[in-house]
């Protein structure tokens, strides 16, 4: 009679797994997208200003039309920290730091520099959420990142062990998405994860729109820099967070952000068509190893804090 009362208790987390990737996926064209809008030094487009506030200016207006569509309720006193906090993170910080890099280093070695965000972003969400990680646990997601940095100073093409400016621009953005994503996970488990992204993207709108208007690009800018500058503004800057956020939700902040592992590997191989650029033997092994950090990752225990 009690046949269905041990019915599986992991759907919410392999939901949230799902919905992770899918939200990494589309991240993942970022770097390509944000290469192909700005430049390189000796044929700029667009300024990484513009592009960063111009996205998501543009992600703003979209969400008022969907939280009007939506009837979204205003959010309560409390959530307006974090609110601004996710802003700060994935609406600024992380925008800003990476289209300025981006002019500066290929996307397949900047791609690479992402493999240190699950690490980042689990560390946030234990604190916030607290939960408690094991040492297994940790254990992968630590190697996950020691072998996407390897890479990255393999490939730096300098053959020296110190990361480039663009590098250090680079991690400091790791640091700004890792806190907004840590915020809007949180927020994202007594509001609708769509309605947060556009929430915190409408608390930049005073801010983003007049920026974007004062660094609008005065020169020739091509249908290319054009087209990649829709990309990021409605799907890396929007859509992109409706999966990311419900997956975090669903998932738990310190699980699901180890699938953040295969976004350096996805951004690689979208760079390959977008950009020309090349993969060899290397990556794809790095690649392997890093993945498997994911999936092993994923079997280790993640126990809830005393408070919780």
């Amino acid at each position: 009679m009690n046949v269905k009362a041990s019915a599986p208790t992991h759907a919410p987390d392999t939901r949230g797994l799902w919905l992770g990737l899918l939200g990494v996926t589309i991240f993942a064209m970022t770097l390509p997208m944000t290469r192909i809008a700005v430049g390189t030094p000796g044929g700029p487009q667009m300024s990484g200003a513009f592009l960063a506030l111009g996205r998501a200016a543009v992600a703003a207006v979209l969400s008022m039309a969907f939280l009007a569509a939506t009837r979204a309720p205003w959010p309560l006193r409390r959530d307006w920290l974090p609110l601004a906090l996710t802003s700060a993170g994935v609406v600024f910080g992380f925008p800003l730091l990476t289209s300025i890099a981006m002019r500066h280093v290929e996307a397949v070695h900047a791609s690479v520099i992402v493999g240190v965000l699950p690490l980042a972003t689990a560390a946030v969400g234990a604190w916030l959420h607290g939960q408690r990680p094991s040492g297994g646990f940790w254990a992968c997601a630590a190697a996950g990142s020691a072998l996407v940095i390897a890479f990255a100073l393999l490939h730096n093409g300098s053959g020296d062990v110190l990361l480039a400016p663009a590098d250090l621009l680079l991690l400091a953005a790791m640091g700004c998405a890792a806190v907004g994503y840590g915020y809007g996970g949180q927020l994202s488990q007594r509001m609708r994860a769509d309605h947060v992204i556009c929430w915190a993207l409408v608390v930049a709108f005073p801010l983003t729109l007049p920026g974007a208007w004062m660094t609008w690009p005065t020169g020739g800018i091509s249908p290319a820099a054009w087209g990649a500058f829709a990309y990021v503004a409605v799907f890396s800057m929007w859509l992109g967070f409706f999966a990311w956020y419900r997956g975090l939700a669903l998932g738990g902040t310190v699980r699901v952000s180890q699938v953040q592992l295969v976004q350096p590997f996805l951004s690689m191989l979208f760079a390959v068509p977008l950009l020309g650029e090349r993969i060899d033997a290397a990556t794809i092994a790095f690649g392997v190893a890093v993945i498997a950090t994911v999936f092993v990752g994923k079997k280790m225990p993640v126990r809830a804090g005393a408070g919780n």
